[in-house]
């Protein structure tokens, strides 16, 4: 289905912006609950995200953007392309937006009521489908890029696990390769897979990680935090990978996905030109496992780009939690200008200061700022408390917007702003 906002369409959907500020969150509360009324389309989604409202809360957020943007969308051009390597990842294919229509749809009309006239049905009825052409014609870009590629395929593939390897005491890394003998894609540093894990007494759940190694063609590592709850989203994924995935378990994996990469340029589409930031010195910061996309660039410039200055700024809980500390020393030897300091929140008594990790406490904004060179590309992932820090941080302290790459793991939602300036994606 295409649709066309004329401008009574325009005008109804932004008229409806106070409502959605005020009932946005229970609109998409409502609209999940009716969509996962169907099995297969709730097992499309990655649910953990909804422990706790944070997806519902996201998608509110994006629906209200959309609204107060819908007579600019060029503004939400980063955000689609968010949500359309996000959707790439879970396998989302245009025969499953009319699920989410009428879901949405039918949202509105239940929270709104009255206020909910046939106009404004038939007026949100068009704008949705207005985005959803534009995030279909480039998902169907994107997978075709994938199918395209060297090593590249859609859909699920079969990966075996090659080996694995304790990285810390709740870290783990698994080495996956296909399970069909041939050659993988290679990913842009920084990207993550999609995987479909069928686990006992769940069905099948969909979760994102990181990979963390450099493309290499032959294979993808994942390096895998044990989340706390073992039983229930979100650690029912990552306790089985920990527990259950041994060498020759196979897993069902997307091909890589995201737009969070080395020298990626602010904005753009992942197949969009070449890296206009390609030698810039770069900073690496990182807190808990969200070193892992970190470490894939990190191996990349050592093996491509030894030359270029390099910042590895990195926060840990302790040495029992931090994950893949030697082999950070010793990329970093092969590297003519690397600066690497890490900091333990809370250093146990064997932790030793100044061999173990160099500083106790958070990393602190002004020394990332002030240690650096002023054309320094600053890629930061980790918690989301831990990125609205450092973010808003290096941004109040004068760090341009354009210099600054950042991911997190969750639903995504808008780091720099509390207003919903940004769309979010599943």
């Amino acid at each position: 289905m295409t649709a066309r906002l004329t401008s009574e369409t325009i005008a109804l959907v932004k008229a409806t912006v106070p409502a959605l500020e005020q009932h946005g969150l229970a609109i998409t509360r409502r609209m999940y609950e009716r969509m996962f009324q169907d099995p297969a389309i709730r097992d499309l989604f990655n649910q953990s995200h909804h422990q706790d409202a944070a997806q519902p809360k996201a998608l509110a957020a994006a629906v209200l953007a959309y609204a107060r943007n819908i007579d600019n969308l060029g503004v939400l051009g980063g955000a689609v392309e968010r949500i359309a390597q996000k959707h790439v990842a879970l396998n989302i294919l245009p025969e499953h937006y009319p699920h989410v229509a009428t879901s949405l749809l039918g949202a509105i009309a239940d929270v709104l009521g009255e206020a909910a006239s046939p106009e404004v049905l038939g007026a949100w009825g068009d704008a949705y489908w207005a985005l959803a052409d534009i995030l279909i014609g480039r998902e169907a870009a994107i997978y075709r890029d994938l199918a395209t590629r060297p090593g590249g395929w859609n859909g699920w593939r079969d990966f075996v696990v090659e080996s694995t390897e304790e990285e810390s005491s709740i870290i783990r890394s698994l080495i996956l390769v296909p399970a069909d003998g041939g050659a993988v894609l290679r990913h842009k540093p920084g990207q993550y897979l999609g995987f479909a894990l069928d686990l006992p007494g769940l069905g099948t759940v969909r979760r994102n990680y990181s990979i963390s190694c450099a493309p290499n063609g032959r294979a993808y590592r994942i390096t895998v935090k044990r989340e706390a709850e073992p039983n229930v989203p979100p650690g029912a994924a990552s306790n089985w990978l920990h527990d259950k995935a041994v060498p020759g378990t196979v897993l069902r994996v997307a091909a890589p996905a995201g737009d969070f990469f080395l020298d990626a340029p602010a904005g753009a589409a992942i197949d969009a030109g070449h890296p206009v930031d390609a030698g810039k010195p770069v900073a690496l910061v990182s807190g808990g496992v969200g070193l892992t996309p970190m470490v894939s660039m990190l191996e990349t410039i050592a093996a491509e780009q030894p030359d270029r200055p390099v910042w590895w700024v990195h926060g840990a809980r302790n040495g029992r939690v931090h994950a893949m500390r030697e082999h950070v020393r010793t990329l970093g030897r092969r590297i003519a200008t690397f600066h690497a300091t890490t900091f333990y929140d809370t250093p146990l008594p064997e932790d030793r200061q100044g061999e173990d990790y160099e500083a106790r406490g958070m990393i602190p904004v002004d020394m990332l700022v002030q240690a650096t060179p002023s054309d320094t590309m600053f890629y930061l992932c980790g918690p989301k408390p831990f990125l609205r820090h450092q973010v808003r941080g290096l941004v109040a302290s004068g760090v341009s917007t354009a210099r600054l790459r950042y991911e997190f793991f969750g639903p995504a939602d808008d780091i720099l702003n509390d207003d919903g300036a940004k769309l979010a994606a599943d």
